[in-house]
């Protein structure tokens, strides 16, 4: 009745190794190549350990009497960062629905403004930084325009992307019943990517901190021109308070924004 074929099982195949371990060594010859083109070297990392130590014991203990110096360019840094990142992302929003390929229907537009986005993205912040101090002098305002520049372009991308990735079905709903662009925007798209927006935002926020105590080093004020004047002046004491109040000051935002962000998504 049954042949003699039957009931017997094909052989499993081994998954290949050969894929995993070509990546491998790919991975490490671009490691090793690297390293040999930028000189870097593990003997002189550990040859500098002892110098490390040097530097750590000149920072111990920390000049809490600086303290009071340290409060008022931190209150700065915030609102840098505040700032910047309002701006930013308010700009970002018309660019986002251009860039998305499912809302802008005529190809140039969204070219176009994934360009501008590149473009503004290449550019670091601490060179945004350099710029608008040689343009609009040294201070507070070169700081704020180089982080709302930085905050445009992320934001952007992010929620370009997210646009992109939304649930088609209510759209394709919309559009069938006869709801102009604008209506399709704002009851199909918004309420899809509202969350998310708002998520980046806050993540932009956080990353922008981080970013304006090290614009000073470039004179567009803030931590980051304190912190680089008692260096100048090797009060390593000194640049450790700043050190540490920049951290819990980051510490504090991050679980903040990381908390809302969990009640956003």
């Amino acid at each position: 009745m049954s042949s003699s074929g039957q009931g017997k099982q094909l052989p499993l195949q081994k998954p290949s190794s050969l894929k995993p371990t070509l990546s491998v060594i790919f991975v490490l010859v671009l490691l090793f190549g690297s390293a040999l083109r930028t000189d870097a070297s593990l003997m002189e990392l550990i040859e500098g350990i002892p110098e490390m130590g040097k530097l750590f014991q000149e920072m111990y203990p920390p000049d809490w009497s600086y303290l009071s110096t340290v409060v008022d360019p931190m209150i700065e840094t915030i609102r840098m960062a505040i700032i910047g990142t309002i701006v930013g992302s308010v700009l970002s929003i018309p660019i986002s629905f251009l860039a998305a390929r499912n809302v802008t229907q005529v190809p140039v537009l969204s070219v176009c403004a994934r360009f501008i986005l590149n473009l503004v993205r290449t550019i670091p912040d601490l060179m945004y930084a350099g710029v608008f101090a040689a343009i609009v002098g040294y201070g507070m305002l070169a700081g704020t325009i180089a982080l709302a520049f930085f905050s445009f372009g992320l934001v952007s991308k992010l929620t370009y992307e997210s646009i992109e990735s939304i649930d088609p079905g209510p759209l394709e709903a919309m559009t069938a019943v006869g709801a102009n662009k604008l209506q399709w925007i704002n009851f199909g798209v918004v309420p899809q990517v509202t969350a998310q927006f708002a998520a980046y935002v806050l993540y932009t926020f956080e990353v922008n901190v981080r970013a304006a105590t090290i614009l000073g080093f470039v004179g567009a004020g803030g931590i980051g021109l304190i912190l680089q004047r008692t260096l100048d002046r090797l009060r390593y004491d000194q640049a450790a308070t700043i050190i540490i109040i920049t951290l819990i000051v980051v510490l504090i935002i991050d679980y903040v924004s990381t908390k809302l962000r969990e009640k956003l998504l």
